[in-house]
């Protein structure tokens, strides 16, 4: 999504959607962000976010036009391709968008640039562009894999950790059976996002939920109970226009935690009573 804040070097601002969904949609669901956070018909707010992005998308190409070479101004177009296509009604204007944010990334690598936000921004465009595939998006997971490696390697608080998790949450999604899906793999890297960037909500909603698809409830409960902890402040830290998509996210994903640990245990009570 953006830079940590004391990892600004880069200049990162808020503003897109998180890769869960987009992986959830590839490997799993086959629905978008943009119908779980805001619902499947017509919505003022989803038109809203979905005009803010179209801005920053038409002001970053024609950033990217007029400085031609510039590597912030490529991923900054990356970056605004990604945001744009989480908002795309259909495969064609995803997939096109998607392979507009990969050309600039392909471009800054082919000339020796190797910083973060290149090889992040890659992969999260990949991810899009994978979205639209039935066939051979497994592929895309192993590039992704291997720029999301890159993009730890140059800055791991990228995006309050995001390197870390979008790794974490692909382990977790894909498939253990011919392709990267690990168990230990997805725990190690969502763990990391956790501690190096603990009061982001998305990084304890990711381990929480990744820990009741394992069936571990107490390790789910303990991270719940640090999100209640921390939701105060970062309603507080995350708040304008551009974090209302997220906690659109968040909170729908809150109320579908919470019941989903307290359906277990009531269920365990009632087990226990015999």
């Amino acid at each position: 999504m953006m830079a940590i804040i004391n990892s600004g070097s880069h200049g990162l601002t808020p503003g897109c959607v998180f890769l869960r969904f987009l992986l959830l949609t590839t490997l799993v669901t086959g629905i978008g962000f943009a119908e779980v956070a805001y619902g499947n018909g017509p919505s003022g707010k989803m038109k809203e976010t979905t005009a803010r992005m179209q801005e920053k998308y038409v002001d970053a190409q024609k950033r990217y036009l007029a400085l031609p070479g510039d590597t912030e101004a490529a991923w900054q177009f990356a970056r605004a391709c990604f945001e744009r296509a989480e908002f795309a009604t259909n495969n064609f204007e995803r997939a096109t968008l998607a392979e507009q944010g990969i050309t600039p990334c392909r471009e800054q690598l082919a000339r020796g640039v190797r910083i973060a936000p290149v090889h992040y921004y890659l992969a999260m465009n990949l991810g899009q562009l994978a979205r639209t595939k039935t066939l051979g998006a497994l592929k895309i997971v192993d590039e992704m894999e291997r720029e999301f490696k890159m993009a730890r390697a140059h800055d791991e608080r990228l995006d309050y950790a995001g390197p870390d998790r979008s790794l974490g949450l692909l382990y977790l999604e894909a498939p253990r059976i011919g392709s990267i899906g690990s168990r230990s793999k997805a725990r190690q890297h969502l763990q990391k996002a956790v501690e190096l960037a603990p009061d982001y909500p998305e990084n304890r909603l990711n381990f929480a939920e990744a820990f009741l698809k394992w069936t571990d409830h107490h390790y789910a409960k303990r991270e719940l109970k640090a999100l209640d902890e921390l939701l105060p402040k970062a309603r507080a830290e995350f708040a304008g226009p551009d974090w209302e998509g997220f906690w659109l996210d968040w909170d729908v994903r809150l109320l579908r935690l919470r019941k989903s640990i307290d359906e277990h245990t009531r269920a365990e009570a009632a087990r226990k009573r015999g």
